[in-house]
């Protein structure tokens, strides 16, 4: 549940109320990033620090602390003031999250923009494909001078030829 700016600057001192409203939108957004880390990194110390308080608090109410408190000290506003702090450690961080998804779409748009820009290089042609069905594999084999149905009497004649060079 939000917090109202009044309980906000009733919980906290003067210096963490001017570091909460640095994380309201229109001030968020003018943040450069090394100012937006530096202001998380203090607003993470305050938060870690409100919560160790009111965590010892609580404790010392259970009587498990070094001093006892009464009932009326058990929480000063530290668990409130945490609270405040981790609220505007959110927006921080969906700040951040979303400067980094501009940033992404940013480099998509130019990478696909250069994309666009370069040639399209000369590539060879893919050769046969099956889209027209199917067709006759090319041979590979060297063409024959000779009629398959003359092939017997071709090589009888070729080795009778030869008998008679031997035989005279």
């Amino acid at each position: 549940m939000a917090t109202s700016k009044l309980d906000e600057r009733r919980l906290m001192s003067d210096e963490e109320f001017t570091l909460v409203e640095q994380t309201r939108y229109p001030v968020l957004g003018r943040l450069e990033d090394p100012a937006l880390a530096e202001l998380t990194r203090r607003l993470r110390e305050r938060r870690d620090r409100a919560r160790d308080i009111a965590r010892r608090q609580r404790r010392e109410v259970r009587g498990k602390g070094r001093q006892a408190t009464t009932f009326e000290q058990q929480d000063a506003g530290n668990r409130q003031k945490a609270r405040v702090l981790a609220e505007a450690l959110t927006r921080i961080n969906s700040e951040r999250t979303h400067r980094k998804a501009e940033e992404l779409r940013a480099n998509a748009r130019r990478a696909y923009a250069m994309r666009q820009e370069a040639e399209t290089p000369a590539r060879p042609d893919s050769g046969r494909s099956p889209r027209t069905g199917m067709r006759k594999n090319a041979s590979h084999r060297r063409d024959r001078i000779l009629n398959p149905m003359d092939a017997g009497r071709v090589l009888q004649a070729g080795k009778r030829a030869q008998a008679a060079r031997d035989n005279a």
